[in-house]
């Protein structure tokens, strides 16, 4: 038995008499999939090197892009030189207005009964809405996302101690949408689940529902008495018009036969990825109830992160409100929006010049910031090893990661592997 005195003595020595680690038993957790595509774009010499993984919006040179609206609204704060005190538990109000007037409609008249939060981006959003709902939900409901769906969606529910599992969603015969089959799973869950709904731009398939079918599919929502939880994260980002983009939001609430609640995220249509810029907002049936939904959303928002930064907030509202910059930054989401949408024609014009045996319309049918392209595993394999072309195993194409400079070599390259 070692004496207090020589324990001690050894220990200043450096000498180890250590105890096993508390945490011996925490195990190695798994990498994450994008972050590995990265790190072996990195690693990677060769100057042709395209990393088509991280969604993450890029100019025509392959550069980040800070809009000019945000850069204006950032000077003209530091201008001000405001104060960095707290905010209120439930966020900027200025802030928090201005993003529900742009989702629901400046006239919507929900908007003074609509319960709103400003939240950790869109995964914040999420987060809030996933304890939302596992808290005031009756029973046990389980959260139904589309098949596919992002990858988070299922790590951010589990996490609120919900149960996640699919619906039928994408059709991999057509690389299209699976309409029939999503409305008979809809149609056959039990009455009262969550049902995850992608506002526009759907992540990672890019497909998304017509006027006409988000009209079936709202009918079926309705019908089995579900939870509309739509993830708005690209409005003004899919088709370059931010009413166009929260038709499927804005017709499920009009209606007022579905319960609704909304994670809506600025990271990509501001570019405000490091900010953190969101809401998270639950549609009242009064104004009195609107008050008691506020009242759990602080609630629940004071033990996560107490209240949200302030500076992303302050100019998300200032694009938001001032005139000109607003009309500046819809034109800069259009901008955006025009050239993906210019990629994805010129990719598919270059595959079928090339002869592919192979039909590409999916690629200009689908929309927003990913392709599915249909490429397997395999393929993507060969890419990335021989043509030194980055992107997830599931054939998931960043389009913003694509530009005038290497869209035909990405199209020779995929030809390459799909003869």
């Amino acid at each position: 038995m070692i004496s207090s005195v020589v324990r001690a003595s050894l220990l200043r020595r450096g000498v180890g008499i250590r105890a096993q680690s508390t945490w011996t038993q925490v195990k190695m957790g798994p990498p994450d999939a994008i972050l590995g595509i990265t790190e072996a774009f990195k690693r990677d010499t060769d100057p042709r090197k395209m990393n088509l993984g991280v969604g993450a919006y890029r100019t025509d040179a392959g550069s980040p892009f800070v809009l000019d609206s945000v850069t204006q609204a950032e000077n003209q704060l530091l201008h001000e030189k405001l104060d960095k005190e707290y905010l209120p538990i439930t966020g900027l109000p200025q802030f928090t207005r201005a993003a529900a007037q742009l989702a629901y409609g400046s006239s919507s008249p929900v908007l003074d009964r609509l319960a709103i939060t400003q939240s950790i981006s869109g995964t914040g959003a999420l987060r809030i809405g996933g304890a939302f709902v596992q808290r005031f939900c009756e029973g046990t409901p389980t959260v139904y996302v589309p098949g596919p769906s992002w990858g988070n969606h299922k790590a951010v529910f589990g996490d609120c101690g919900l149960t996640v599992k699919p619906y039928r969603y994408y059709d991999a015969k057509t690389r299209g949408l699976d309409l029939e089959g999503m409305l008979e799973d809809l149609s056959n869950l039990p009455r009262g689940q969550i049902v995850l709904l992608h506002a526009c731009a759907h992540n990672p398939t890019g497909v998304d529902p017509t006027p006409d079918q988000w009209a079936r599919i709202q009918s079926v929502v309705e019908e089995n008495g579900h939870v509309a939880f739509f993830d708005m994260a690209y409005q003004g980002f899919a088709t370059g018009d931010t009413d166009r983009d929260a038709h499927a939001l804005r017709t499920f609430v009009e209606a007022g036969r579905a319960p609704v609640v909304l994670a809506q995220s600025f990271a990509k249509n501001m570019g405000l990825y490091g900010e953190r810029v969101g809401t998270f907002s639950v549609v009242g049936a009064s104004r009195d109830e609107r008050a008691r939904l506020e009242s759990q959303l602080k609630i629940l928002v004071r033990p996560m992160y107490s209240n949200p930064p302030v500076h992303g907030a302050r100019i998300a509202a200032r694009v938001l409100t001032d005139p000109e910059l607003r009309s500046l930054w819809l034109s800069e989401v259009k901008l955006m929006a025009d050239r993906i949408i210019g990629m994805r024609v010129a990719l598919r014009s270059r595959l079928e010049k090339l002869g592919s045996s192979v039909a590409w319309n999916h690629i200009t049918d689908q929309i927003g910031m990913f392709c599915f392209t249909g490429l397997t595993a395999a393929q993507v394999d060969r890419l990335a090893q021989e043509f030194h072309i980055y992107l997830t195993r599931d054939g998931r194409v960043s389009m913003a990661g694509i530009t005038s400079a290497n869209v035909d070599y990405l199209a020779d390259s995929i030809h390459a592997v799909t003869q």
